[in-house]
């Protein structure tokens, strides 16, 4: 099958996707297409399977751990509140994780709901002149933790 799961790891191996923070052992660290929540990033899987199920246990846990050092490493650069983790493959049945750094200063109406109620296309988009000194960083705390693979 051919997602924009499976394009998007295929650019991240060419080294060719812009919004690429680093290679991790179990997929590659992206940042999100939009950024109204800064920080908002992806775990993408390599190889690719269509859901966490289709891990093999041993899998499995390397990829939850390191989504969820991925989540200390924004809960420590960003300031935010909280992480939100989702892996939801409805749109794109592939597996993906969501990682979505929650703010105390959100807009009051949007603040407790789920992000999917913020207006993704007024959403600022990824720039890569603002967003690159944010991806760096999350690669050298991700290094500085073991994690980043070369």
């Amino acid at each position: 099958m051919s997602t924009l799961i499976h394009k998007r790891v295929l650019e991240c191996q060419a080294g060719t996707y812009p919004k690429l923070v680093c290679k991790v052992s179990s997929g590659w660290v992206v940042l999100g297409d939009v950024q109204f929540l800064r920080g908002y990033c992806l775990l993408l899987p390599d190889p690719v399977v269509a859901d966490l199920n289709a891990m093999a246990p041993a899998a499995r846990t390397v990829f939850l751990q390191e989504m969820s050092i991925i989540g200390d490493v924004l809960l420590q650069i960003t300031g935010a509140a909280r992480i939100n983790y989702e892996m939801l493959g409805n749109v794109e049945p592939a597996l993906h994780a969501h990682l979505f750094p929650r703010y105390t200063d959100e807009p009051e109406a949007l603040r407790l709901k789920p992000v999917w109620f913020y207006d993704w296309g007024k959403a600022p988009a990824f720039d890569p002149a603002r967003d690159q000194p944010l991806m760096q960083e999350i690669a050298e705390q991700l290094a500085a933790r073991n994690l980043v693979i070369k």
